[in-house]
């Protein structure tokens, strides 16, 4: 596997790994269809349509009689962000570069909906989870993106979703129309509405699937009879969900069918009517619906190309340090390289319960793909560095809880599908870590390092726990042990510095957390950790300088700017100080309660009118309500107002013994 790491992932890019081209005029073929593509979440392809059992999926099944249905379509990779990455881009997560979800999409990749509206097209888009939040990079070339979930929630149904999309095609517009629609739904936990809670009580998964079918008929309604005519539609799933089977009861791990293969159907101009069994990867619907849009042909579905289907399952890898997981299928046979190769015949045995072992009949080709598939380097695989807390919140709320370090790359290191039994404790120790229920997540971690000796993240989670906890002992002797795993992981330094910061031994936190911040210039814990010990020390100017870096990397609160109001205060920087707390009232402005700072500040900076309008926000009930009416006073003169007199008098009657001999000396009141 080090072999592998070292040379693959310098290796040029497989089929389908390079980047997309500049966007160009579209090819003139006739009226160009106005454009639906609606993404699935977490949807088994025998969950839906012709395929499903125990469930009706009428609006789907209507669908796949009008257009063609791929039985053999497959997922690029089990995880939400990664998977819509490679159906926006065209590209295997080897080219984009997303492997997990919370990562960000690097600009240089031409999307999808900047290919169309450069066509003319317009463009839209209603994603349902904050896992597709604009911030992550899918947004690009919609000229509408709504992902607000419900206030303070991480997701929204699919008819909130849907009601939002069908508001916008009400509006309509002359332009043909590319619309993507997310539905989330079928994401654990699994809590249906009525009345398919009733009717799936005892598979709610279904119910959710049930309940989404619904929606997208309604959609699609609209759709065809609110946008302009003629129409096309791309229904697919990011990927589908284990339920148990191999072991997996959601998704993420591993790469057997129940996660892989997806429900894949596209209706439309040059489409027939039917069913493919040609294996074909879901990223394959970018190039649809550039063909679609007379742009660009190649690889569409709507062509007869076949391909060698690539995919990839890299968290264990990326978050544990397990083997990477890459996937190949070609005809009926799919192959699984994790340490050895799994090959099953999926025709034959789609339950994936005999492996015909690496002496399968693969193609040379197959095999060329398979093994050469470029690994991503570990050190990709923690969260970004700017990456916020409360993104870092709402998505461990979805189940998403990134790695807290890079994993150690080992010689031993065990197959993802021997390890199942690790998952749920692996979930469920990082839930408790995230919600900060240390005491109950430190005999988990314990348990995942009983079995795993060399997970970094488990013993780094273990070390901070114990120190959050104010075990000294047990958490200096976790720190060593993560040490000894990766003697020169930036990581380790990292929480060890906060660790210290925390603690009686702050001066030892200080040098690592400025040796953290000369290596990785926009990791936001060393940054924060930083910048509070420079605040204690009176380093004013440094702590300035060190928040608004930070502001620059994640969004501030406005508890945040009004702190970095105060702080320019200090330092007697005006103009620095009324922005930020003009962007803290505009934050929050039912809480703002700075107004007589804004006031003060806008009277030093002579701006008379932005003065008096702080100064009058301020209300009586104020602690240091006498001094805005000194204050207020003073800006009536400036002003010239009519009422300077009465304000003046006002100022005197609620003086305090600070303002009275303020009022005594102002020239101005003279």
């Amino acid at each position: 596997m080090i072999r592998k790491l070292t040379a693959l992932v310098l290796a040029a890019a497989i089929a389908g790994c390079k980047g997309s081209p500049p966007a160009e005029p579209p090819r003139q073929t006739g009226t160009r269809p106005s454009i639906l593509l609606v993404t699935l979440d977490t949807t088994r392809a025998d969950a839906v349509g012709p395929e499903a059992r125990g469930v009706e999926t009428p609006a789907f099944n209507a669908l796949a009689a009008r257009g063609l249905r791929f039985t053999q379509a497959y997922a690029t990779v089990p995880e939400t962000l990664p998977s819509h990455t490679s159906i926006m881009t065209g590209l295997y997560p080897a080219g984009h570069g997303v492997h997990e979800n919370a990562r960000f999409l690097d600009d240089r990749h031409h999307m999808l909906a900047e290919r169309l509206r450069s066509a003319g097209y317009r463009t839209a888009a209603f994603v349902s989870s904050f896992v597709l939040s604009r911030r992550f990079g899918l947004a690009r070339g919609f000229e509408t993106y709504d992902d607000e979930p419900p206030q303070g929630a991480s997701e929204r149904s699919a008819a909130a979703t849907t009601e939002r999309a069908r508001a916008y095609l009400a509006r309509g517009g002359p332009q043909p129309l590319f619309l993507w629609v997310h539905y989330f739904d079928p994401h654990a936990p699994y809590a249906p509405p009525e009345p398919f809670r009733t009717r799936h009580a005892d598979k709610p998964y279904l119910g959710e699937i049930a309940a989404m079918d619904e929606q997208l008929g309604r959609l699609v309604q609209a759709f065809e009879s609110g946008a302009p005519a003629p129409a096309a539609l791309a229904i697919a799933a990011d990927h589908g969900e284990g339920l148990g089977d191999h072991g997996e009861s959601q998704h993420g791990n591993l790469l057997y069918q129940s996660t892989m293969r997806v429900p894949l159907l596209i209706v439309g101009p040059g489409v027939t009517a039917g069913t493919s069994d040609v294996p074909v990867s879901a990223r394959r619907v970018f190039h649809t619906v550039l063909d679609w849009a007379g742009i660009d042909a190649a690889l569409s579905l709507r062509g007869g190309d076949r391909e060698i289907v690539l995919g990839e399952a890299m968290k264990p890898f990326l978050e544990y340090g397990w083997q990477p997981q890459t996937m190949a299928i070609e005809g009926t046979l799919k192959a699984i390289l994790a340490g050895r190769i799994e090959t099953y015949d999926v025709a034959g045995d789609p339950g994936e319960t005999r492996s015909l072992g690496a002496g399968a009949n693969l193609s040379m080709h197959m095999r060329k793909d398979l093994e050469n598939y470029p690994l991503p380097l570990p050190e990709s695989s923690r969260a970004p560095d700017n990456l916020d807390e409360d993104a870092r919140r709402r998505l461990a709320s979805l189940g998403y809880i990134a790695a807290t370090a890079a994993p150690v790359v080992r010689r031993d290191a065990p197959r993802p599908a021997d390890m199942v039994r690790l998952f749920e404790v692996i979930d469920r120790a990082s839930g408790l870590f995230v919600e900060e229920r240390y005491a109950d997540a430190i005999p988990l971690f314990d348990r995942i390092l009983a079995e795993d000796a060399n997970n970094l993240d488990a013993t780094l989670r273990l070390a901070t726990a114990h120190s959050l906890l104010g075990h000294e002992r047990q958490a200096v002797h976790a720190f060593q042990r993560a040490a000894r795993l990766a003697p020169q992981s930036l990581d380790v330094r990292t929480y060890l510095a906060l660790h210290y910061a925390r603690g009686r031994d702050r001066a030892r936190a200080t040098p690592l957390l400025e040796q953290v911040v000369a290596e990785a210039p926009e990791r936001l814990v060393a940054l924060e950790a930083l910048a509070t010990i420079r605040e204690r020390e009176g380093r004013l100017v440094d702590a300035f300088a060190l928040r608004q870096k930070i502001r620059a990397l994640r969004p501030f609160t406005a508890a945040e700017l009004s702190h970095l109001g105060d702080l320019a205060m200090s330092l007697q920087r005006t103009a620095e100080a009324i922005e930020a707390l003009e962007a803290s009232r505009q934050a929050d402005p039912g809480r703002f309660a700075r107004d007589l700072e804004l006031g003060v500040l806008y009277l030093s900076d002579r701006k008379l009118e932005a003065a008096r309008a702080a100064l009058d926000r301020v209300s009586p009930s104020h602690p240091e309500y006498a001094m805005a009416l000194f204050k207020r006073a003073q800006v009536s003169v400036l002003l010239n107002e009519p009422d300077r007199a009465a304000r003046i008098g006002a100022a005197k009657r609620h003086a305090t013994r600070t303002t009275r001999e303020l009022i005594e000396r102002e020239r101005l009141f003279r």
